[in-house]
């Protein structure tokens, strides 16, 4: 049997074109094949480590992360912002948030003065908003943007305060040192929003009393409306405006009766935490990496190894959990061009900050150069969309 599927594999196989391969020098990362990785960097709040390995055609994961001034005033604050977009459908979308998400953060931190839940949840209110309009543009010569959406993730730091907003089924897990032992336990920070969580159907249930299909339990994965399994991202149009799920959109998202009120939400949940001497290290990552390794299993890996390179071993860890389901060696797996290796894995990404304690509780007026790295390495002019062919099997994510 596995014979077989590598000789399918082969037969896959193109050469990888030289346009793929991004050397990164601007941003300090590295390629190897499919895999980006920034083994090292210093953030306003300690280190941190990023990679992204990919899966699909095109790379529908983008994330970010920027450090110094959080508004567009110098005054402050300051502090680190990271964010995770895993896009399903397509990569238009996650490259949306990658380019205005943080923008708008700055813009409401301005004005409110100060970061806040608030201001993380209007920054994703105005990017929700801006990706619709983006939509009503495009439907009439590109209808299928329609069905193109992304998990979004974003971790802030700033005044001793982290904040984690979620939607989606991406997770923030926190490394906490236990003192008596000096064991280092995993705590889950964000709220996850996916089909096969049981809280997530009820809740779907409730807000839909009217729907006995509103969650559908196809091929024995639990789907919103039988096509996604998040109940919340930021675009899947379709699905939250009844407008666009119609003619010439592809009738496999189309849906046979109309709709009243929104199937999907873009309402992040929020957490707020304030960070103690003990929490040591927060890694972000998409649920490419949850689906082969434990939050204890991940938090263990970047403890017991040295920090420069975390996010790397982690991203290494879960491909070997992935060929060695598939009775298959890592050194396999990694010859398996993107677009095959989607049926693998997903595409990953990994962002593991530190917290440096005497950092964290610095002054917010302490002078520091501002810092912006996209996973990938990838600098895309903004309001760049790449084509999208027919887009997968929704909410893959």
């Amino acid at each position: 049997m596995l014979s077989e599927l590598m000789n399918f594999l082969r037969a896959c196989f193109r050469p990888r074109s030289k346009r793929y391969v991004h050397t990164g020098s601007d941003s300090g990362g590295r390629q190897d094949g499919l895999l980006w990785y920034k083994d090292s960097g210093q953030h306003f709040n300690g280190d941190f480590s990023m990679a992204v390995v990919q899966a699909n055609n095109l790379l529908e994961d983008q994330s970010q992360i920027e450090s110094g001034s959080l508004s567009s005033h110098e005054s402050g604050p300051y502090g680190t912002f990271v964010g995770v977009y895993d896009g399903h459908g397509g990569p238009e979308t996650s490259r949306y948030i990658n380019d205005h998400l943080f923008q708008h953060l700055k813009r409401f931190t301005s004005e409110q003065q100060s970061m806040s839940a608030e201001v993380i949840r209007k920054a994703f209110q105005a990017t929700e908003e801006g990706f619709l309009s983006l939509v009503t543009r495009q439907w009439p010569m590109k209808p299928q943007i329609a069905a193109v959406g992304s998990c979004c993730l974003v971790g802030v730091v700033s005044g001793g305060t982290l904040y984690v907003a979620n939607l989606g089924d991406s997770r923030a897990v926190l490394g906490r040192a236990v003192k008596a032992t000096g064991e280092v336990l995993s705590v889950q920070l964000s709220a996850e929003h996916n089909a096969s969580i049981e809280s997530v159907r009820q809740e779907l249930h409730a807000s839909h009393p009217d729907d006995s299909q509103i969650v559908v339990l196809k091929h024995n994965v639990w789907r919103v409306k039988g096509l996604i399994q998040v109940s919340r991202s930021i675009g899947d149009v379709y699905l939250k405006k009844a407008e666009f799920n119609r003619e010439p959109l592809y009738a496999k998202f189309r849906l046979r009766e109309p709709f009243k009120r929104p199937i999907l939400s873009a309402e992040p949940a929020i957490t707020v935490h304030q960070l103690q001497p003990h929490d040591q290290f927060i890694i972000f990552a998409s649920d490419g990496l949850w689906e082969h390794l434990s939050n204890q299993e991940a938090v263990d890996i970047v403890q017991n190894h040295p920090r420069s390179g975390s996010a790397k071993r982690l991203v290494k860890a879960a491909l070997q959990e992935a060929a060695k389901k598939r009775e298959m060696r890592y050194s396999d797996l990694k010859k398996i061009d993107r677009g095959v290796r989607r049926h693998f894995h997903d595409d990953i990404t990994v962002i593991v900050v530190f917290l440096d304690s005497n950092h964290v509780s610095r002054a917010s007026s302490a002078k520091f150069q501002n810092l912006s790295v996209r996973g990938g390495g990838i600098s895309l002019p903004p309001n760049t969309l790449a084509p999208c062919g027919t887009p997968t099997e929704a909410g893959s994510t």
